[in-house]
């Protein structure tokens, strides 16, 4: 069990990427309106194997659910304890959907993936594309479909978000990449 300074560094540091790499980068478009408004929730996630993450992405799903837009438009639950390994938490991400699907969230909710070694299927491990998904711990980014359909409504193309983000992160550079992760 974390100590409450050590609980406090781990969100802080998720808070710090999302407001400097996430929206300050512009990856996500749609992130910086919940941000300003305070309806980002973060759950820090105390399980140490798959069996306790998967009853803490239930109960976060439920929350979601059954919380009023308005208060709480998403969930990063981030879980440092367990699935470090990226080809493990990839595989957990099956699990994740069949738990979406076996509580009837499909359709109104989607879980995003993002983790510290994330690699796309078709990439190197050391391509800046990657860190589209890389967070400070690995985290399952809880999101309404509602709200990510109304989001892209109001895009030109939302496809191009993908290849501006690569783009983005190339001429960054690996070094200007881990200055933001740093702090």
């Amino acid at each position: 069990m974390r100590d409450s300074a050590e609980a406090d560094e781990i969100i802080k540091a998720t808070r710090r990427w999302l407001e400097k790499v996430v929206i300050g980068l512009n990856l996500c478009p749609f992130a910086v309106t919940p941000w300003r408004q305070g309806r980002i929730h973060f759950r820090l996630s105390a399980a140490t194997d798959t069996q306790q993450l998967a009853e803490d992405l239930i109960e976060e799903l439920m929350a979601l659910q059954a919380s009023d837009p308005a208060e709480r438009e998403t969930t990063l639950l981030i879980h440092p304890d367990v699935l470090g390994d990226f080809l493990d938490y990839n595989d957990f991400l099956d699990v994740a959907d069949r738990i979406l699907a076996e509580l009837g969230l499909e359709g109104t909710l989607q879980i995003a993936s993002f983790h510290p070694d994330y690699q796309f299927a078709d990439s190197a491990p050391d391509d800046t594309a990657n860190c589209s998904n890389r967070s400070p711990y690995p985290t399952l980014h809880l999101l309404r479909e509602a709200s990510v359909a109304a989001a892209v409504e109001h895009l030109a193309d939302p496809d191009l978000i993908y290849e501006r983000n690569i783009q983005t992160l190339r001429r960054l550079g690996t070094q200007a990449w881990q200055a933001l992760m740093d702090g």
